[in-house]
């Protein structure tokens, strides 16, 4: 007879399976730096041609604060998002496939809505006094601060 091994209890937030509500929080959010990622850019996967705009966009993502939190395990989700995105722009894919993009931003931290879902936040800065401001998601800013910004 085969011993059951640990009992799975979902109350519990030392087991593996724990999926309580703010457990995630209960150790607090991870930081990424304003600064982004130091670590040097993963090579592109082949098997195909990248474009120009396509490579940009890899070294922006690569060097963003997100990818603090990716490892190489990344790098094909992080081209397939490249990949789609950079089609969606250039109005070359489904309805199917930018919603696959917008699941791979969730999923990579990319999106206010991922950042939060990951528990994920950015540092905070120095306005130069001493005081922190928290860096501010796009959700949180009025519309209208952030058109006089844009158009300023």
């Amino acid at each position: 007879m085969v011993a059951p091994g640990p009992r799975r209890d979902l109350s519990n937030p030392g087991s593996r399976e724990y999926r309580g509500k703010g457990a995630r929080r209960a150790t607090g959010p991870v930081v990424l730096p304003l600064a982004g990622c130091d670590l040097p850019v993963p090579d592109m996967p082949s098997g195909r041609e990248w474009t120009e705009h396509e490579r940009a966009m890899w070294a922006e993502l690569w060097e963003s604060g997100q990818a603090t939190r990716w490892n190489d395990s990344f790098v094909p989700i992080v081209a397939m998002y490249v990949r789609i995105t950079c089609d969606a722009f250039s109005g070359r894919v489904t309805s199917g496939l930018a919603a696959e993009a917008r699941y791979y931003a969730d999923h990579l931290g990319l999106s206010p809505a991922g950042l939060k879902t990951l528990g994920w936040e950015f540092e905070r800065e120095s306005d130069g006094m001493g005081e922190l401001h928290t860096v501010p998601t796009a959700h949180s800013l009025d519309i209208d601060a952030r058109r006089t910004r844009l158009t300023a």
